[in-house]
């Protein structure tokens, strides 16, 4: 098997791992706790790296730092819209919705030229992205309500995930070690949900997390699997075209959401999400 199916196959892995960890935090009745536990899990997971690589520089440190409120704002947000929306709705817009923030704001604020195909592409994603608005399948207004609530913190999702990459991207540079970044933050990440998690719940804490713990430790799996499959295959293949294939966890989403967590309008928001798939597939590939 070639270099390249491999990377295309971790890629794929990556996206399934993604989507399948945040089905699994969808799928239980306190969102808020499963996250805690799955964050705890990842920083388990990968505590035992940090004894094989250099320990962070002063320097590197305050890259952490800053990269932690930035993921912590990323989980809250993700907390909210898994709360209060469809996962097959919010999941496509919060992670379809970062890349084409990016795009734009480059594009207007940074003049920075788009390619033919690559403009084609971010006008596609953009009405990919639009559409799910529409897709609600409200009836009440008060569903109606919370529909434009799931889909205003998927946009806060969407920012935080702007505002992590690039803080990450910073610290990944400033390692001597990349890993050194990747596991410290990785075992951080996990202190401020897990805080939020105590002080909201207080004595209900280990009632909530008794239920959970399962969900919250496979989602720890998944995730760690989704990130390290990420880095094998950024190896492998360009960068542009890892990011995407990694996309396509969008899709997954849907697809998860309307098979397994029985999802209203699956279909439409499948085919929303593969069109929005391939507007920001062009996006990476033309750029």
């Amino acid at each position: 098997m070639s270099t390249e199916l491999i990377a295309i196959g971790l890629g794929l892995v990556s996206a399934f791992t993604l989507a399948f960890a945040n089905l699994v935090v969808k799928a239980t009745n306190d969102i808020l706790v499963t996250r805690a536990i799955l964050s705890a899990s990842c920083a388990l997971l990968v505590a035992p790296v940090a004894f094989f690589v250099p320990l962070p520089t002063p320097e590197l440190w305050a890259a952490i730092a800053i990269s932690i409120p930035t993921h912590f704002f990323y989980q809250m947000s993700m907390i909210r819209a898994l709360h209060r929306g469809d996962l097959s709705l919010v999941f496509p817009v919060m992670r379809g919705l970062a890349p084409l923030l990016v795009a734009i704001g480059a594009f207007v604020f940074l003049s920075e030229t788009l390619s033919p195909i690559a403009l084609v592409g971010l006008l596609i994603s953009v009405v990919a992205v639009i559409s799910f608005g529409f897709l609600q399948g409200a009836k009440t207004s008060s569903t109606k309500s919370v529909s434009r609530s799931a889909l205003f913190w998927a946009g806060m999702t969407a920012l935080g995930v702007m505002a992590y990459n690039v803080a990450d991207a910073r610290g990944v540079r400033l390692a001597e070690n990349p890993l050194t970044f990747v596991v410290w933050l990785f075992m951080l990440d996990w202190v401020g949900t897990m805080l939020v998690a105590l002080i909201v719940r207080k004595d209900r804490f280990l009632a909530a997390a008794r239920p959970v713990i399962r969900n919250g430790v496979s989602g720890g799996v998944l995730s760690v699997v989704s990130y390290g499959a990420a880095l094998f295959a950024l190896n492998m293949i360009e960068a542009a075209r890892v990011t995407a294939i990694r996309e396509t966890a969008v899709v997954f989403g849907a697809l998860l959401g309307w098979l397994i967590l029985k999802e209203g309008i699956g279909p439409r928001r499948i085919i929303a999400s593969v069109i929005l798939v391939f507007g920001l597939a062009l996006m990476q590939l033309g750029a």
